[in-house]
């Protein structure tokens, strides 16, 4: 049985997945299996990941059902206990596995960890930035604290044992996008997070991918399901406002009234900052402004915590 299980998930991936699986296999620590699903992809992705010839790699080929479900056909069928999760456009860094591998060994009776992350763009690599200092390489977390600035976890940094499943369940298949915060907070919940302060894994900005182009609210969570947590836990209603802010914006921006009165009914405007209250009840012009202005400097307004 591997140490670990390496679950890719991938849709018209072609351009990216050769480097995103070599990067799996050049790891220094080599004890894991890859499992990559091939979510109906109708460009080259399932021919080049064929091309492998390594009996650790298990594709497994489905009609397109989206990212949850995808994953969650990875994570089912998973043999090793530890699952690293890994997007088909995004790399690891060599030793990525080899600092997992560490923090488990040094942090027995955590359940969860991750690393730091950079932004891979075409002319640029940007490192994401935390609101939190770290002395240590590895120290825990609550996932809410630190995941202020820019979330701790991501579906390229996380490895996570199984066991945790049995309390947070998996990805939630009816969010089409946004799901990935959606089970981070199941995380945050129930778990401390390991935090290994290098950055070892690395995000390519993809303009066609599904997190860059679903923009309709109707597609995001709702995070209605949290409501009595939230009330019990001030980090948590904090995380979570800060993550309803972007979608009240969104639905201004959509003329969706309804959608629009929802979000900002469920935000406490004291968890927010002073600039994100001045954009919240700013009329749509003067927000749609700020987004060109900031789309010239390449940055971005709305979006939560990713």
């Amino acid at each position: 049985m591997p140490f670990f299980s390496v679950v890719i998930t991938v849709y018209n991936k072609g351009e990216f997945i050769k480097n995103t699986i070599n990067s799996v296999l050049n790891q220094s620590f080599q004890d894991f299996e890859v499992i990559v699903v091939n979510d109906g992809s109708t460009d080259e992705s399932k021919n080049i990941i064929e091309s492998f010839n390594d009996k650790r790699i298990h594709l497994i080929t489905t009609k397109n059902q989206g990212v949850s479900a995808a994953r969650n056909t990875g994570i089912g069928i998973a043999n090793a206990g530890y699952i690293g999760l890994l997007d088909g456009d995004d790399l690891w860094d060599k030793d990525f596995l080899k600092f997992i591998k560490e923090a488990i060994t040094e942090f027995p009776d955590i359940s969860v960890f991750s690393t730091a992350l950079a932004h891979r763009y075409r002319d640029k690599v940007i490192p994401a930035t935390y609101n939190f200092e770290q002395t240590k390489t590895n120290c825990i977390h609550n996932f809410f604290k630190s995941s202020l600035d820019h979330t701790i976890l991501t579906s390229s940094s996380i490895v996570f044992n199984k066991i945790i499943l049995e309390k947070t369940g998996y990805f939630d298949t009816s969010i089409e996008s946004g799901e990935d915060t959606d089970f981070w907070i199941r995380i945050g919940m129930h778990y401390k997070i390991v935090f290994i302060n290098k950055i070892l894994a690395h995000y390519n900005f993809v303009p066609e991918s599904i997190s860059n182009t679903v923009f309709s609210v109707k597609n995001k969570p709702k995070y209605d399901k949290y409501f009595k947590e939230e009330q019990k836990d001030k980090h948590l209603k904090i995380y979570i406002d800060r993550n309803r802010f972007p979608l009240a914006i969104l639905s201004k921006l959509e003329r969706n009234k309804e959608s629009f009165k929802f979000y900002r009914n469920h935000i406490n405007p004291d968890n927010l900052r002073f600039s994100q209250k001045i954009i919240l009840i700013s009329p749509r012009w003067f927000i749609r402004l700020l987004l060109r202005i900031k789309s010239l400097k390449g940055e971005k307004l709305y979006y939560p915590l990713t």
